[in-house]
């Protein structure tokens, strides 16, 4: 059983994660008005401007959508939103940025093995969709140059499910897809990097995937 784990260990040269719901962790994720959000953050900030949540959703619907596909760049995006929330840019920032660190914890401890992982000579990389005013706060740079790479939707002008982000990550590592794994908290996300023939892991606690890593042999 050892040789075989070191087998699978050894092809194995990055590991590839998700920020929202694995690096940062939140409440569960809802599809409205054909996009998924993150419940809470939305609530929240609906709440703090005293509108309904259906008239929060009417006003960044269409930007919102955009700006996680890079579509729109940052000063457009809060443009629009001052001009639809009626509250200044400063105000909106501020008011998205609080939100964002309020209603998600970041995960201290995966983050930890993260680094770990990269000591000990695997590439570490970021794959997550992200709109402007989230990335603000998950992916500062300071922290992100500890990894290999980093690939953010709103950054690079697509998101996941698309096949071109996940292949566009694994360019950047100079890898083949069976050298990766993947890991993500949405199935939906999962899917298509099976597909490519990318080891994947549907990520539930850390508990949960320390063990899945350790049956590759990966363990710091």
């Amino acid at each position: 059983m050892k040789e075989a784990g070191k087998k699978r260990c050894s092809r194995i040269k990055s590991i590839i994660f998700d920020i929202g719901g694995v690096l940062e962790l939140g409440e569960a994720q809802k599809k409205i008005k054909g996009c998924y959000h993150t419940k809470g953050v939305h609530e929240y900030v609906a709440s703090k401007l005293k509108i309904s949540l259906d008239q929060y959703f009417d006003s960044i619907d269409t930007v919102f959508a955009e700006s996680m596909q890079g579509q729109v760049l940052k000063p457009m995006l809060l443009k629009v939103l001052s001009q639809n929330l009626k509250k200044s840019q400063k105000e909106i920032e501020k008011l998205f940025h609080k939100a964002y660190k309020k209603k998600f914890k970041t995960n201290k401890e995966l983050y930890k093995f993260v680094f770990k992982l990269r000591k000990k000579g695997y590439q570490i990389a970021i794959l997550s969709d992200q709109w402007h005013l989230s990335a603000d706060v998950f992916a500062p740079k300071k922290r992100m140059k500890k990894f290999n790479t980093v690939v953010i939707s709103c950054e690079v002008g697509m998101r996941k499910p698309n096949p071109k982000i996940y292949k566009l990550v694994l360019r950047r590592l100079k890898i083949k897809v069976s050298e990766a794994i993947f890991i993500d908290n949405q199935k939906w996300n999962i899917e298509p990097a099976k597909k490519l023939g990318i080891n994947t892991i549907l990520y539930k606690n850390n508990k949960q995937l320390f063990g899945q890593l350790s049956k590759w042999g990966i363990e710091c």
